[in-house]
């Protein structure tokens, strides 16, 4: 089974998220379907279900890694690089 390489060098305690929702949505004018967190600078972004997928272009921009849902009563991670959840 293929593991996250990423999830060590995650920051302790993990980041303040930088806001509510997803401030490229808001500057756009468009509504995030669900909010990813970047779990290494606090990003919020909008998932892949979004139109414009702010979360993963964030990871495309940044290199960061992992990102965890930003949806309430969920709590899973994924890590872009390896393709698996943490």
């Amino acid at each position: 089974m293929k593991q996250c390489t990423h999830a060590d060098a995650l920051p302790h305690p993990e980041p303040v998220p930088l806001g509510e929702t997803c401030p490229e949505c808001l500057r756009d004018g468009t509504d995030p379907v669900q909010l990813r967190l970047c779990l290494t600078c606090g990003h919020v972004g909008c998932c892949d279900s979004s139109p414009n997928r702010h979360a993963t272009e964030h990871h495309r921009e940044t290199g960061h890694p992992v990102m965890r849902t930003h949806e309430p009563g969920e709590d899973w991670r994924w890590c872009f690089v390896d393709h698996v959840l943490v």
